[in-house]
């Protein structure tokens, strides 16, 4: 039952939609803080320094910028990790599913050595020309 219970608790989880839906809030929530740092580091001292509401020095708007740079790296880095994750996670799930893909595209037909007509693989005579087929000839 616990089993039953994590195989469908991973494919619930390592479907395509959970998945968009994880990467999606967490980009938004990095891309939140750039916004937020480009309205506290830039935009607010600019409309301050510009009607005097505040005294800002050039000193003041270059650590701003470095606030701002600072938060763009960090949403370029989670956004690299993700992609990483998301690229493994990918990887890993679709390994099963080479190998249920390989095992269908196991033959089902041969070709008969005498006429060259395609006959089901167990068969052991063809039913065109009804020539006996040995195994050592199959494809």
């Amino acid at each position: 039952m616990i089993k039953k219970f994590l195989k469908e608790f991973k494919e619930f989880a390592l479907q395509g939609n959970v998945l968009d839906l994880a990467v999606g809030v967490i980009i938004g929530a990095a891309f939140k803080d750039i916004v937020t740092s480009l309205t506290d580091n830039f935009i607010n001292p600019i409309l301050q320094f510009i009607t005097a509401g505040a005294r800002y020095t050039w000193q003041d708007i270059g650590g701003f910028a470095s606030n701002f740079i600072t938060a763009v790296v960090n949403f370029v880095i989670m956004a690299l990790i993700l992609f990483l994750l998301i690229k493994g996670i990918n990887k890993l799930t679709s390994l099963g599913k080479k190998k249920s893909a390989e095992e269908e595209a196991a033959p089902t037909t041969k070709m008969c050595p005498y006429c060259c007509t395609e006959i089901a693989i167990e068969a052991t005579r063809c039913p065109h020309c009804t020539s006996v087929i040995e195994e050592t000839t199959a494809e």
